[in-house]
């Protein structure tokens, strides 16, 4: 349940269960905490580059707006079915390791 529980509220609970003492000593805990932390900064920089994409797109004359609704919507959704995806893998006791930041939180344990 503590591995799920790293995933609710991303870098918050992250850093959470790595500080506190029962569950930092605990390496199935550390990976999903350090994976949930670096899945979230990723997450704020993709956010970032879809908001400056969209942005730029957004000028364009008649679908502008609707391309840039589109992009919000998918990376939205996208999130959403990432987070729910990790936190129903953490519960049921699977390694499920993301290919760009969870072999950067296996490094950390």
């Amino acid at each position: 349940m503590a591995c799920a529980l790293c995933y609710l509220l991303w870098v918050l609970t992250g850093v959470l269960f790595l500080v506190m003492e029962p569950y930092s000593k605990n390496k199935t805990i550390r990976f999903h905490a350090f994976q949930a932390i670096f899945t979230w900064l990723g997450m704020v920089g993709v956010g970032i580059a879809v908001a400056i994409v969209g942005s730029l797109v957004g000028f364009l004359p008649f679908v502008g707006w609707l391309i840039y609704i589109v992009l919000w919507a998918g990376f939205v959704l996208g999130s959403f079915a990432l987070w729910v995806m990790l936190m129903y893998k953490a519960y049921n006791k699977e390694m499920w390791v993301l290919p760009l930041v969870g072999p950067l939180a296996q490094k950390q344990l």
